[in-house]
């Protein structure tokens, strides 16, 4: 049986967002492995209502960034200001000092504003006139992004797109969940009076429960051959790196405590492989990381190909 608060995190979720449950226990697992979700899709299908409602389930502070073209890397950090009354320099927190930062069309800012998260993202710190600033735990990064077809897109830097755990779509919603959408219109009322079932304390008991998860030599192997795979793939430029082989066990063993598992399984990792890993290779064909559906595909391939343990 699945963790309590889980389920309760789970529950608040969707009585929100109405629209694809593998989604939100995707976002879920990125929040126990302590990583970062990048959310893709286009306009009006409910991506900042899951990103705001997981932030609201949670008994964390959260601040929700609008991502425009002339938004400023201090805009997001803080920047420091010159105090007269004892001559020097006072730092004012931006708002990335918070627990859950939900990062809205993240690609409609310039790739200079977008790498003034990579530092938060990887470190959980935040560097400014020499000083390094500790964030708080948990910390995670939501973001949100339109096609990059869409006018007014920048492409993510691919050193970007590799501290997101993972990266996912949510797709159209089914009939019956698009009727309860209009019916009851969460956007503007539910999400509102949306409160926390989880506190701070629970939330990185689970994110320790996550790194206390068993996993076997033989998935271990298996994740390093997978990785091995995508860098002699012909179809590809560039393959998974030891970050995202990292990336992938932490996405495994996450999967396992939402499962209520101590221990690693196969499908585990299996289930994983493209959310965690289309968007860390590069294909041969299209020389950007943005790529995804090349990227999905050959990773599908490389995952028939390559045997998983019995």
């Amino acid at each position: 049986m699945a963790n309590d608060p889980i389920q309760r995190l789970r529950d608040n979720i969707t009585s929100v967002y109405m629209g694809n449950t593998v989604a939100v226990d995707r976002v879920i697992t990125c929040l126990l492995a302590r990583g970062h979700i990048l959310i893709e899709d286009v306009p009006g299908v409910g991506k900042t209502v899951l990103a705001n409602a997981l932030a609201k389930s949670m008994e964390c502070s959260f601040a929700r960034i609008q991502f425009t073209p002339d938004l400023l890397p201090s805009d997001i950090i803080g920047i420091s200001i010159f105090n007269r009354e004892d001559s020097t320099f006072e730092f004012k927190r931006g708002p990335i000092f918070h627990n859950i930062i939900v990062a809205d069309e993240i690609n409609r800012t310039t790739p200079r504003t977008q790498s003034a998260l990579l530092e938060s993202m990887n470190e959980s710190t935040v560097s400014v006139d020499g000083k390094v600033h500790e964030l708080p735990s948990p910390f995670m990064v939501v973001a949100t992004q339109n096609p990059y077809e869409f006018e007014g897109t920048y492409f993510l830097p691919e050193n970007q797109l590799d501290r997101f755990l993972m990266r996912i779509s949510l797709g159209y919603p089914a009939p019956d969940d698009e009727s309860r959408v209009i019916s009851q219109q969460p956007a503007r009322t539910t999400l509102k009076q949306l409160k926390p079932v989880i506190s701070t304390e629970e939330a990185l008991a689970l994110q320790q429960q996550v790194d206390d998860v068993k996993m076997d030599q033989s998935l271990i192997d298996y994740v390093i051959t997978l990785a091995g795979a995508t860098r002699a793939n012909d179809d590809l430029q560039i393959g998974i790196s030891p970050r995202g082989s990292l990336a992938l066990s932490q996405a495994a063993r996450a999967t396992a405590v939402m499962k209520g598992r101590d221990y690693c399984v196969p499908e585990d990792v299996v289930s994983n492989v493209l959310p965690v890993c289309a968007h860390r290779v590069i294909s041969k064909t299209y020389m950007h990381a943005g790529d995804t559906m090349t990227t999905r595909r050959i990773m599908q391939q490389v995952l028939e190909t390559v045997p998983s343990p019995a």
